[in-house]
Parts: C-alpha cells; sequence; structure tokens
C-alpha cells in the first residue's frame, strides 16, 4: 500500500465531503466548472469512492450540477436562486421568531442578549467571515430556541447556500446595521411579541434582497481572480 495509500484511507467520508462542502460553498469551484474527479482526488490525496460520495450528496443539497456525460460541475450563482433562498430564510426565520417567543426561556432569551452585545462589541477590522459566523450562529441560535429540528436543520442548509453570497454582503460593510437590528430582534423577542419579533426580521432579510444583484455581481469578479479547484485543494492539503 505505501506511505501514499495510507495518507489517502486516513481521512474518512466525512471529512472529505466538509472540505469540499467549503470549496463548494465559497465558489472556489467556479460556477459551471467541470470537476475533474481525477484532478481532484490527487489534490485531496483521497481515493475516488469516498470522492464520488461526497460529490453525489453535494449534488443533491444543491452545491453541484450534474450533467450527462459531463459529470459534475459547479453551482451557478445565479440571482433567481440565490433570491428564492432568500425568500425560503425569510419564511423561515419569521416563523422561527414567533416560536421562540412562546418557547423560549427568560435565561435563554438573557443569554442571546449577552451574545449580541458580545458581538457588537468586536473591533471594526475583524474579518467578514468571522463576522458573518457570528450572524449565522444568532439566526440559528433563534432556531434551536423553537426545539424544533428540521427548522434548525433547513436554516442551516439555507445558509450554506447563500454563505458565499452573504460574505460578500458583509465585507462591503453591513456590519454596523446588523448588530444593532439583532439587538432589536432580541428585545421583542424579550417583550414576547411575536408579530414585533417577525416584523423586525422581515425588515432585517427584506433589505438584504433589494441588493443581491449588485452583491452577485461583487461576487462573481471575486471569484474569477482567485485559483481553480485543484490548486485551491492542493494548497489546502499542504
Amino acid at each position: 500500500m505505501g506511505v501514499k495509500a495510507a495518507t489517502r484511507s486516513a481521512q474518512g467520508p466525512d471529512v472529505i465531503y466538509e472540505r469540499i462542502r467549503t470549496m463548494a460553498m465559497t465558489f472556489v469551484i467556479h460556477p459551471g466548472e467541470r470537476v475533474n474527479e481525477v484532478e481532484l482526488s490527487k489534490a485531496l490525496r483521497v481515493s475516488r469512492t469516498p470522492l464520488r460520495e461526497a460529490l453525489n450528496r453535494l449534488m443533491v443539497e444543491g452545491f453541484l450540477t450534474r450533467a450527462p456525460n459531463r459529470g459534475f460541475s459547479g453551482r451557478p450563482l445565479d440571482a433567481k436562486q440565490v433570491y428564492d433562498l432568500y425568500e425560503l430564510r425569510l419564511a423561515i426565520e419569521k416563523s422561527t421568531a414567533r416560536i421562540a417567543c412562546e418557547r423560549a426561556t427568560d435565561d435563554e432569551l438573557a443569554d442571546l442578549e449577552r451574545f449580541v452585545k458580545a458581538s457588537k462589541d468586536r473591533p471594526e477590522d475583524t474579518e467578514a467571515a468571522s463576522l458573518l459566523a457570528l450572524d449565522e450562529q444568532f439566526h440559528e441560535r433563534i432556531a434551536e430556541l423553537t426545539r424544533n429540528l428540521e427548522m434548525v436543520r433547513t436554516l442551516r442548509s439555507i445558509n450554506a447556500r447563500i454563505h458565499y453570497v452573504r460574505w460578500i454582503d458583509m465585507r462591503e460593510g453591513q456590519r454596523r446595521h446588523t448588530q444593532q437590528e439583532h439587538l432589536q430582534i432580541v428585545r421583542a423577542l424579550r417583550d414576547r411579541d411575536p408579530e414585533q419579533a417577525a416584523d423586525l426580521i422581515d425588515g432585517h432579510i427584506s433589505m438584504r434582497l433589494d441588493q443581491i444583484v449588485d452583491v452577485i455581481r461583487v461576487g462573481i469578479a471575486e471569484i474569477y481572480m482567485r485559483p481553480d479547484a485543484a490548486t485551491a485543494a492542493r494548497k489546502a492539503a499542504g
């Protein structure tokens, strides 16, 4: 088997899946770019079978596409698809806010408010990726307060598929609005006012809908200034 075979077998299917998922989420695999499985297998130092399993899973989840006689390709960065995902996110999050008003304990909401205030105090030059992680965590924590695991799972899936667009949005300077809006949402939850909480969520997310086309334009330019998937994978593998 040798050293190379031992290195290949060290990565389980979940690790391989997460690595390629990150590449797909952030468009290291360019929109419409054909995934060269042989090249990617070598770059990641994994065998073809778990690689193919990961690619199939990512296709089902909407991170890749597949065409006859062409294989897997990077998903499009399409304004209509992103808009649809934002609409779905809005519907889910308005529901989670209403349900959280009913089911969350006072201690849980106080803890959420402390989290928002701590996030608000992050330095202005904090990287966009770190700020986005905090933002995603805030919204997913509200979903967790519903005690509905399917809502949590759905929201996490949506967030993963719009992660790149939201990263561009955060990088372009949306932070100052985001943190204040989060605090207002938490206060509505603590007041046990489901309609106010839902209305604030609506305004918070709907504002981003109007900016999708501009954000995608910036995002596409960013994508094609970066290396291709195989090159990025080799760098990640060391």
